[in-house]
């Protein structure tokens, strides 16, 4: 697929049919792991990737009563693939901890910008744009709470260090469904408002 149409259908689905997707697929999105940024090569970033439908009904348990309330279709529970994206900040800590090894007198950096959440951000981008590049489709879901969180990492038993962003949904669209426009969506602001130029 042209990646201008790649960018075009980049969007969150929130219905999918019942058509599995396929392990082929399934290889090829997972292989943009592979081409993710990650801060001095840290690669703290670690998924778990769910098929299995009680896992998924786990997570529908915990996550999807709110999507219905707001007129959603059960989407969480029906995506017949879910990635639990996590990031383990050790893993930036043991990096840059290792170059005072190199440089006597280094210090790890104070961090200003937490990069393993950065990192975890570039990474959904890359799997949602190679689902999309399969002709699937992806919802995301996460949770400002943080025992919504914990009870989603514990379905599919994420280690201790490891910080569960979210879980991204892949499945095939269902284009019979509309996606509901709440009342308070907002409008896309135009790039001159949100870009500057220093020429």
């Amino acid at each position: 697929m042209d990646f201008t149409e790649v960018l075009r259908k980049r969007q969150m689905v929130r219905s999918y049919t019942d058509e599995p997707v396929s392990e082929e697929s399934l290889d090829r999105i997972l292989r943009a792991v592979r081409r993710a940024p990650s801060a001095g090569f840290s690669q703290g970033h670690r998924l778990v990737v769910v098929t299995d439908p009680k896992l998924r009904q786990q997570a529908a348990d915990i996550s999807e009563t709110r999507y219905v309330e707001l007129g959603f279709p059960p989407w969480i529970s029906t995506a017949p693939v879910h990635i639990y994206v996590g990031t383990r900040e050790r893993s930036y800590h043991e990096r840059y901890g290792r170059a005072e090894e190199i440089r006597p007198g280094y210090t790890e950096i104070p961090w200003p910008v937490p990069f393993w959440w950065f990192d975890c951000g570039a990474m959904f981008m890359l799997l949602q744009l190679a689902a999309i590049n399969e002709q699937l489709a992806t919802g995301y879901f996460s949770s400002v709470f943080t025992d919504e969180l914990t009870a989603l990492a514990q379905v599919v038993g994420m280690p201790d260090d490891v910080a569960l962003a979210g879980v991204i949904t892949i499945g095939h669209p269902d284009a019979g469904f509309p996606i509901p426009i709440p009342d308070n969506a907002v409008s896309r602001k135009p790039n001159n408002e949100l870009i500057e130029w220093r020429r």
